[in-house]
């Protein structure tokens, strides 16, 4: 039988009968005219519990509790109608919503006459009462994709003293460096706090990246410890010197380290590094305290469209519902130079901005300077509120994309210098010249899957986690995250895997 013929109907059929503990419930939400996935839709379970389908319209989640034909999911899209749908056996299955007729409400009406500087006057008026920031324990799942393109890497040698450092090396150097990589991390996340203060402990994580690549790079390291360790003498410092910038002095030493005293500096730093087991917590907490710092009501945020709307020309085009609000659909864009366009909803009612989709419209930075670039060209993302019980709108998703270019062409030159040795100070000198452009794309979703509100003092006494590692994958494993929920991964991570022989 073909899945895609199902009605909501027919599913609803299937899943009423089961009476099952833990079941995982996977689907995918499909427009019922257009037959197009659905992203960013709403699958609600229970109170202040759901999950979000990812931009292929696609989610899943794992229910602890035991279930029964009386039970049901609720599925609902900005612009559709709201659909109920019995609980059971949903695994592989496809839901169709249908797009909604916008009906309008007496408060809608009347505020269909606004004009759009007093629209955004509301939205201005009413931030601080419609946001909630009060301390709260949420649940949390944070993934960050990145990839890094290397378009060009030339390195021409000009000169070598050095036998070992030969074109071939060079060369071998280069067919090791990989052109296009992906590198994936995902954290399941138990939060304390607000938008201004936080706790995290880190309940599982996982990295799914080619590790052959981190081998290659340290084989390349040790061979090149020993051409140094055999051609450089001990007391030798090396001067750096690249183009019109001045030269930086390096004691051989340190970077060879071959002698007793570097032997006992590198090995107190190996401890180091080995107790210094939270540096996956530590970054992802700040990753996690960049994004909610950069919400469009923080004061210095980068997204400044609401605070400095003066620069920015607003348009209302459209309305639409969400959940069960009528909402006004607003474009904006810069007229003074500003840096973003995008597209706000807008409740009519109470004017909290629901969501938020926005893109940068220009660089925001530029640096070019003796050879060295840099483009900050690419800012781009959405942010999603939900209205809880008491009125207030709490955060429900950010998906935030960072983009940049960069490139070095430009001449570099080591050479080798002795005091202690008779006769000219200059031992050994490798001069090459770089022309070398790449980009990186990193990618954030943070996903909130529950949130409950705590006291300061529970806000006090709660823990980090800060000493679980991430489990290093060579490829997707759906069985990883089985019994929790997640935002379900695109078709790229899913399909990502290390080919055969080539991790290490």
């Amino acid at each position: 039988m073909n899945i895609q013929k199902f009605t909501i109907t027919s599913i609803a059929f299937l899943l009423g009968f089961a009476s099952i503990t833990a079941q995982t419930i996977s689907s995918t939400i499909i427009d019922k005219k257009t037959n197009q996935p659905i992203p960013y839709a709403t699958i609600e379970y229970a109170k202040n519990q759901g999950v979000i389908t990812n931009e292929e319209g696609k989610f899943s989640f794992t229910l602890d509790k035991k279930i029964t034909k009386t039970d049901s999911i609720y599925v609902s899209s900005m612009g559709y109608e709201k659909v109920i749908i019995p609980l059971g056996n949903a695994t592989d299955s496809i839901i169709y919503i249908e797009p909604k007729a916008i009906e309008l409400s007496g408060v809608f009406i009347t505020n269909k006459n606004l004009t759009i500087d007093e629209i955004m006057d509301n939205v201005k008026e009413r931030l601080d009462q419609n946001y909630n920031k009060d301390l709260s324990h949420k649940k949390l799942f944070l993934r960050e994709s990145d990839f890094t393109d290397i378009n060009k890497i030339n390195v021409k040698l000009k000169k070598s003293t050095i036998e070992e450092f030969d074109r071939e090396f060079i060369d071998s150097v280069i067919s090791i460096i990989p052109r296009k990589s992906s590198y994936y991390t995902e954290s399941l996340c138990d939060f304390y706090g607000n938008f201004e203060k936080q706790k995290l402990g880190i309940v599982k994580g996982a990295e799914l990246y080619d590790k052959s690549n981190d081998g290659s790079m340290n084989a390349l390291s040790d061979r090149l410890e020993n051409i140094l360790k055999k051609n450089v003498k001990q007391n030798s410092y090396l001067k750096i010197k690249s183009g019109w910038l001045p030269g930086a002095k390096i004691q051989v030493d340190s970077i060879i380290q071959n002698n007793a005293e570097a032997a006992e500096v590198k090995e107190e730093l190996e401890d180091k590094d080995k107790s210094q087991e939270n540096h996956f917590h530590k970054y992802r907490k700040s990753t996690i305290e960049g994004l909610l710092s950069n919400i469009f009501f923080q004061e210095d945020s980068k997204l400044n469209f609401i605070d400095k709307s003066g620069r920015y020309k607003f348009e209302v085009t459209d309305y639409t519902t969400i959940d069960d609000s009528s909402v006004y659909i607003i474009n904006f864009e810069p007229k003074r130079g500003a840096d973003f366009k995008g597209t706000l909803f807008i409740n009519t009612e109470d004017f909290a901005i629901m969501r938020v989709d926005y893109e940068n419209v220009k660089n925001l930075r530029n640096f070019s300077l003796l050879g060295i670039s840099f483009y900050d060209t690419l800012y781009k993302g959405k942010t999603i509120f939900a209205k809880g019980s008491d009125g207030k709108y709490n955060l429900k998703y950010i998906e935030k994309t960072r983009g940049n270019v960069f490139g070095i062409d430009r001449p570099l030159k080591i050479v080798e210098k002795n005091k202690y040795v008779k006769g000219k100070r200059k031992q050994n000198e490798l001069s090459v010249a770089l022309d070398i452009g790449a980009g990186e794309i990193s990618k954030y979703e943070l996903v909130v899957f529950d949130s409950q509100s705590i006291t300061e003092g529970e806000y006090e006494t709660s823990k980090e986690n800060e000493v679980i590692q991430p489990q290093y994958l060579s490829k997707y494993d759906p069985e990883f995250w089985k019994g929790h929920n997640i935002i379900e991964p695109n078709t790229a991570i899913k399909e990502f895997t290390v080919l055969e022989g080539e991790e290490s």
